[in-house]
């Protein structure tokens, strides 16, 4: 689908985030650095941590662009790390955060979802809708944005200004930070409000099902979040996060990316990433019942305004 950047209220395309025209530039990636940061693993489980992190190496060696991973399994506590603290515009993947901060506020009068805001809150989140996101960015406001970030101990997360909710700048520290308070009871998002997100994370529609649930068994429930980007440096942004849980298995992803030359080569890079993840963890499942994404939204539906 086409994506979007709000800005004061408006709605400008992605592609035009920074207000102007973006081309696609072929082979626009950045070369690895030679020095390059490695992949970090540990585990309760033996030789999982090892594996982790041979996989997740081999599946990014041949990748351009600059590649973010976390993961964290609480099940075998097991946890791995990449590029923790690099920052990315957020693209769509924001979108979890502000349902997280409509829910925190609304939690604070104890109140419930308006019938509008639950109609906005789930285009938002299973269709990605941009207009939706930006009624609630605009309803909240930056302040309680803020605000819901101190609460959630996301320090390094800054909101986007002048209304570009989608160039709020993320991290993969912050963004497993958030999934953990999703995935686990906290004094910050009620019980209630963790379902809901999940729920919707749940139903995300089949074109936006790619990312973090590639290759995960049948028998693992997906949540998932993601969010593209064109900008006239480094390329496209393509981000997923992903929770999942079943199968003896209760596990956390995000996938953050950007300097890809086109928004498939970031869903591949996080798809082989995620497969690898997947198969570590859960090694007894068939490979016929793992998941198998559909192609991401062709890049030609993502337009770029003309003046």
């Amino acid at each position: 689908m086409t994506h979007h950047i709000s800005v004061r209220g408006r709605v400008l395309t992605a592609a035009a985030a920074v207000g102007m025209l973006v081309p696609v530039v072929a082979g626009a990636a950045p070369a690895a650095a030679a020095t390059a940061p490695q992949v970090s693993c540990t585990s309760s489980q033996p030789g999982l941590a090892a594996k982790l992190q041979r996989d997740i190496t081999a599946a990014l060696a041949s990748r351009a662009g600059t590649v973010a991973v976390g993961l964290r399994d609480r099940t075998t506590n097991t946890t791995c790390t990449l590029r923790a603290t690099t920052s990315y515009d957020s693209a769509s993947v924001v979108k979890v955060t502000v349902l997280a901060t409509l829910l925190w506020d609304a939690k604070k009068t104890n109140r419930q979802l308006t019938s509008r805001e639950t109609t906005l809150a789930t285009a938002m989140i299973t269709k990605s809708d941009n207009a939706a996101t930006t009624s609630l960015w605009n309803q909240l406001g930056v302040t309680k944005v803020k605000g819901f970030l101190a609460a959630a101990g996301m320090t390094r997360t800054v909101p986007g200004s002048g209304g570009y909710w989608g160039l709020t700048r993320i991290n993969v520290t912050d963004e497993q930070r958030l999934l953990s308070l999703i995935t686990a009871r906290n004094t910050v998002l009620s019980d209630n409000a963790r379902a809901y997100i999940l729920k919707l994370m749940g139903r995300v529609v089949t074109s936006q099902k790619w990312g973090t649930p590639a290759g995960a068994p049948s028998s693992v429930g997906v949540h998932v979040k993601n969010g593209w980007l064109q900008r006239a440096t480094r390329g496209w942004r393509v981000h997923s996060i992903g929770a999942f849980q079943g199968g003896g298995h209760d596990y956390t992803i995000t996938v953050l990316t950007d300097g890809n030359s086109s928004m498939t080569y970031g869903v591949n890079t996080i798809q082989a990433v995620s497969r690898a993840i997947h198969r570590d963890l859960t090694p007894t499942a068939k490979a016929e019942s793992r998941y198998t994404p559909p192609l991401p939204p062709a890049e030609a539906h993502i337009k770029v305004p003309q003046g």
